[in-house]
């Protein structure tokens, strides 16, 4: 059934004045609508500006024949693809490292000592290498005088153009510059979809991986993509001793994101990637919260 909201609202300015509306009835899609959504939208409809703190009053759904779209369906948003693992107690990323340990410095019990009645906080420590679930690679992780991530660029790392090549590993453990042919790369970050994450957290995931050949990594830099991620445990063969990927990308100042996942549910192109880590001094690696924004558009 058709449903609307009859609702009234209040707008405060956060340079002084403010607008009311009683008995406003909008079509939504669906049965509810929480009174943010309301508020963004009578924000966007009526492009205020300097907007303060806003009320949503005596809202009341029902329903009623639509009278035009309704107003869940004109609120444009960005679609945010989380592709980072979660980083967990006693976690394995790289066979041969040691785990991280998660746990309180200041656990809530403790912390009532030093605050009033019903005041609680809780403080954690974490000890990790950080070669440590999804994360970051910059020069200085294998160049001594390479940037370290306190010296890259933030436009680096946050809102690059992106495109998907999907390579399953099913098909080939190998990715060569064949496979990365006939799409647009250049100036963008290049996600590799394997879908080798599936093994993630259990003993397949450490051996015989997917990985980039050195012809691709050439091929990568002579295009001048900027980043090159990939779901898998390595970007290079773990076999032997060599990782010329690592070398020609990173000595190119090519970012490489290692332990990706989720590619799968990102279009071929067509979005924006990001993996921000802190601002450390002397680190060449670290973990990221690694995400694609998809822009919808009606």
């Amino acid at each position: 059934m058709d449903k609307r909201v009859k609702f009234d609202f209040e707008i405060y300015f956060t340079n002084g004045g403010s607008i009311k509306g009683e008995d406003f009835r909008l079509d939504i899609s669906g049965d509810n609508i929480s009174d943010k959504e309301l508020a963004d939208y009578i924000v966007a409809d009526l492009r205020l500006l300097m907007v303060g703190q806003t009320k949503i009053l005596n809202k009341v759904i029902f329903e009623e024949q639509h009278k035009r779209k309704p107003i869940n369906e004109n609120i444009k948003a960005d679609l945010l693809i989380d592709l980072s693992h979660t980083i967990e107690h006693g976690l394995v990323t790289y066979k041969g490292l040691p785990a991280p340990i998660v746990c309180d410095y200041l656990s809530r019990e403790n912390s009532k000592q030093f605050y009033e009645e019903g005041t609680e906080f809780q403080i954690g420590k974490i000890e990790m290498v950080t070669n440590t679930g999804t994360y970051i690679d910059c020069p200085f992780h294998r160049f001594e005088n390479g940037k370290d991530l306190s010296e890259v660029a933030l436009e680096c790392f946050v809102d690059l153009d992106a495109t998907v090549i999907s390579v399953p590993f099913s098909e080939t453990l190998a990715i060569t510059d064949d496979h990365l042919k006939n799409y647009e790369i250049r100036n963008r970050a290049v996600l590799i979809h394997t879908g080798w994450d599936r093994h993630w957290d259990t003993e397949n995931y450490y051996e015989n991986h997917p990985y980039l050949t050195k012809e691709a990594a050439e091929y990568l830099r002579d295009c001048n993509v900027k980043l090159v991620g990939i779901d898998s445990h390595n970007i290079d063969n773990t076999l032997g001793k060599s990782r010329p990927v690592h070398t020609i990308l990173l000595g190119a100042e090519i970012l490489i994101v290692e332990h990706l996942c989720n590619l799968y549910l990102l279009p071929k192109d067509g979005f924006t990637f990001s993996a921000i880590p802190p601002k450390f001094k002397g680190v060449g690696t670290f973990p990221v919260r690694a995400m694609a924004k998809l822009t919808k558009t009606n």
